[in-house]
């Protein structure tokens, strides 16, 4: 009996030191816990990598893009040979494209495009597309639309495409300035119309006070001179002699000078 309570006191003393062991262990846990430090990200490392990989990049030139060929499209043929990061293409201007809808009619197609870049990652295979691809066709299945096409493309040595945004902020740039200078004439042509336009309606409204200042002088005369018939006399006048007696008289005038003739010719002789 003695032996179990010794053994019963040796295990309850052991149960009572084990929680003190649990938390001696526990504490450097903790403090283990909050001596981590959270993952900085290092941006210049991660510009660093990026110029990196920029710089071993080549683009090439696509000096025509063939009809019904996108963007999409370009990407799906050229990434046969590397992977293709990315894609730019000019679309031909809007007059260009409304004579050309106007000539073809219903079969004008849809958006064209007149020159393109095309960014591979690696430049190795940016230079080999631009040495082999140029002059080969584009398909050779019968059936397909760029059936007897050729890729004209040329590899850009030095050429990155900051030099391409560059080159189109700039031309966005002058076409904003353009499209300001023209703005600012075609407002001062309207405002030199809106003067000439008020000028000829004051001159019209003056030309309609004149005219009818003159049709009231007028009309002021008119009745003034109905008043003036009204109040004048009548006066009886003879008739005219009829044409019988001028007959008469005309005749009897020419006998008497005929007369007074001879007589005067008679006491010459």
């Amino acid at each position: 009996m003695k032996n179990y309570m010794k053994r019963f006191e040796m295990s309850e003393g052991f149960n009572k030191e084990e929680p003190t062991l649990n938390e001696e262990t526990e504490e450097p846990e903790v403090q283990r816990k909050r001596k981590r430090k959270p993952h900085k990200i290092d941006l210049n490392e991660l510009q660093n990598d990026f110029n990196v990989k920029l710089s071993k990049r080549g683009v090439v030139y696509l000096a025509r893009v063939p009809p019904r060929m996108g963007p999409t499209k370009v990407k799906l043929l050229l990434s046969q040979f590397g992977t293709v990061t990315r894609v730019y293409l000019v679309e031909e201007d809007r007059a260009a494209r409304k004579r050309r809808r106007k000539a073809a009619g219903g079969n004008a197609g849809g958006k064209r495009y007149i020159e393109g870049w095309i960014e591979f990652e690696d430049k190795k295979v940016a230079k080999s597309v631009g040495n082999e691809l140029n002059g080969t066709p584009i398909s050779n299945r019968k059936r397909d639309v760029h059936c007897g096409e050729l890729w004209s493309v040329k590899y850009l040595r030095n050429f990155k495409w900051s030099h391409l945004t560059e080159k189109v902020a700039y031309e966005r740039r002058v076409r904003e300035q353009k499209l300001r200078v023209e703005m600012m004439h075609a407002k001062r042509e309207h405002a030199a119309y809106a003067k000439l336009v008020e000028a000829g309606e004051v001159m019209d409204r003056i030309q309609h006070r004149r005219e009818s200042r003159r049709d009231e002088n007028l009309s002021s005369e008119q009745t003034l001179h109905g008043l003036t018939s009204q109040k004048r006399r009548k006066i009886r006048q003879s008739k005219p002699i009829a044409e019988e007696d001028q007959d008469v008289t005309s005749f009897s005038s020419t006998r008497k000078k005929k007369t007074v003739s001879s007589a005067v010719l008679g006491s010459l002789s």
